[in-house]
């Protein structure tokens, strides 16, 4: 059973297809951020395959509260959108929308072969994108002189931590690094080791970052 506490989304936009009796199925799959997101990913499948006879959705966005939707688009109510989106859920993934568009071949698949045709459809195509997982870090500011900057980035990177971005500017350097929520005091701790108290951190947000799903 998947974790709910764990943000597992697509890697990136995929598109798969497979070919049942005839009939041509094609998976178009995509990261999105909000609901907004999924409908303008959905719109822009059915106008590139306006020719389809179906072009069947699901998506899932959110973290805690996730919000779910799908869309038999014409087929057998529960054999298209329901098992597309189980898919999504059996994966635990959130932040991804499915569009599986579908050419009819002139054989009738049945109840049974649609639910596998559509499952297998966007299952397949999440095999290729790949999964990862956005994990919640703070965002912590690091100033430093001129002279030690290039040597605590270099620490920085050597010690695992996330280095975002560095910007250069007339009263020194400013480093962001990405920490994770739980090691925040630990962070600081090391910087003041690390530079003699020299360098500070300023905690400017929160965010995700993406690491490999175990």
């Amino acid at each position: 059973m998947s974790d709910p506490h764990r943000h597992l989304t697509v890697k990136g936009p995929a598109r798969h297809g497979i070919e049942i009796k005839k009939s041509r199925f094609v998976c178009s799959l995509a990261r999105v951020a909000d609901e907004e997101e999924a409908q303008a990913f959905i719109a822009a499948v059915r106008k590139e395959f306006w020719d389809a006879r179906h072009n069947c959705t699901a998506f899932v966005v959110g973290d805690e509260q996730r919000r779910e939707r799908s869309s038999d688009d014409g087929e057998p109510a529960g054999t298209a959108g329901v098992p597309m989106l189980e898919v999504l859920r059996r994966r635990g993934l959130t932040d991804t929308a499915a569009v599986v568009s579908r050419w009819f071949g002139g054989v009738l698949l049945g109840a049974g072969g649609l639910v596998r045709a559509y499952g297998s459809a966007v299952s397949e195509t999440l095999d290729l994108a790949g999964v990862v997982e956005l994990r919640p870090v703070a965002l912590l500011a690091v100033t430093a002189d001129h002279v030690r900057a290039g040597r605590l980035e270099n620490d920085l990177r050597a010690a695992g931590h996330a280095v975002r971005d560095v910007s250069y500017g007339a009263a020194g350097v400013r480093i962001e690094v990405g920490v994770p929520e739980s090691g925040t005091a630990a962070f600081h701790a090391w910087l003041a080791e690390a530079t003699g108290g020299t360098a500070s951190a300023v905690e400017t947000g929160r965010t995700r970052i993406e690491a490999d799903a175990d």
